[in-house]
């Protein structure tokens, strides 16, 4: 059979699409949304396999070591890439080992913190920051995530000292933070919103350089912290050497599935900005961000251990 004949009859089995965290986090939400659309579209069921621990390395590998026939791909988040500087043993290289098939959305985070706490604005955390050095506790769904990696950088910025606590995933570490163990969290976008506008939890600002429209009244970090700038990233990657025609058939469904009115309107909902474009896109993107993080996790000296 040729590729390209290969490349028509794709998929003629399930097609597994594997996350490295446990359900309910905005990895798994988006990779169902995903799922549903590409199941419907291409005539075969995208499952999803949930394999968390050692902060998406688990099912990193496992997509890597899988054939490159299509079969197995992998949700891309930021940890994919910082792990590179938080690891020094990894058993890849994932910008040498994956094959980007499409960026899926780029994702504010939320600066949330628990009722408990006095502050209700950024001055007035990084106040009560300083004046408790040590005590405040920011939960991550894992070392190395966007969520631990914004803390760390907001630490830096602002000058303030704040003990991490390091999560198996983004659901447990928001359930400690609801229930008071946790003081603070830099959350994303598609997890947070659900509670602050129910006001279980308090929005202190958003990550990203520019105001989010579906939570226009809070204010940016960069508003009192100049220049600050943290986004999680999420898209879809298969193992390297999988073919170009089934990479191209794939990136063109998620793009349509980005164009599409009422994902569009869902996305946009979880506080999303989609990212369409190439494979070739996907790839600069990933480039980009690996630098960027690397240099975060440099500097703060955070190690994976």
């Amino acid at each position: 059979m040729s590729r390209m004949t290969w490349a028509q009859t794709y998929p003629a089995r399930p097609v597994r699409i594997i996350v490295g965290y446990p359900s309910g986090g905005s990895n798994d939400i988006l990779a169902r949304l995903m799922a549903q659309w590409l199941s419907e579209r291409m005539g075969q069921q995208f499952v999803i396999e949930n394999r968390p621990g050692a902060g998406s390395n688990i099912a990193t590998e496992a997509v890597v070591r899988a054939a490159p026939d299509g079969y197995t791909l992998l949700m891309v988040s930021t940890a994919n890439m910082s792990n590179a500087a938080l690891y020094e043993k990894l058993n890849y290289n994932f910008i040498r080992d994956i094959a980007p098939v499409a960026g899926v959305m780029r994702v504010p985070l939320v600066m949330e913190v628990n009722l408990s706490i006095p502050a209700k604005t950024i001055p007035e955390f990084i106040a009560h920051a300083k004046a408790n050095p040590g005590k405040i506790n920011f939960a991550s769904g894992g070392i190395g995530t966007s969520i631990h990696l914004s803390g760390e950088l907001f630490k830096m910025m602002a000058g303030i000292d704040m003990q991490h606590v390091p999560y198996r995933g983004n659901g447990p570490a928001l359930t400690d933070l609801l229930g008071g163990q946790i003081q603070i969290m830099f959350d994303t976008m598609p997890q947070a919103i659900g509670y602050v506008r129910a006001g279980k939890l308090r929005a202190l600002a958003v990550t990203t350089a520019a105001r989010s429209e579906v939570l226009p009244d809070i204010p940016t970090v960069g508003e009192t912290v100049p220049g600050y700038e943290a986004s999680s990233l999420y898209g879809v990657a298969a193992p390297r050497n999988t073919p170009a025609e089934i990479v191209d058939k794939l990136n063109r469904e998620i793009n349509a599935a980005l164009a599409d009115p009422a994902m569009k309107t869902r996305l946009a909902d979880l506080g999303g900005i989609v990212l369409t474009g190439s494979p070739a896109d996907f790839a600069r993107l990933i480039a980009a961000e690996t630098e960027k993080w690397g240099k975060v996790v440099k500097q703060a000296k955070i190690t994976a251990d």
